[in-house]
């Protein structure tokens, strides 16, 4: 289930708030009691590895042009 961050705009509380997707725009009330809160804009990231490291091709060889070379007709 996601997990929604926000603001209270009374006390300054920021706090989660895990629920639907569907309910992601609902109000959500402060751990203290305040009714004035706001939906913080969150960022998700992902890190990883690489299964093999990036291999770049060769640069091509020959003439240039648009074709890189080849005859354009």
């Amino acid at each position: 289930m996601p997990s929604y961050e926000f603001r209270c705009r009374s006390c300054g509380n920021t706090f989660e708030v895990n629920r639907p997707m569907s309910q992601a725009s609902d109000p959500a009330r402060c751990p203290g009691g305040h009714d004035d809160t706001v939906k913080l804009l969150t960022t998700f990231a992902t890190t990883g590895r690489a299964a093999a490291p990036a291999v770049s091709a060769p640069a091509p060889t020959g003439g240039g042009g648009c074709c890189g070379g080849g005859c354009c007709a």
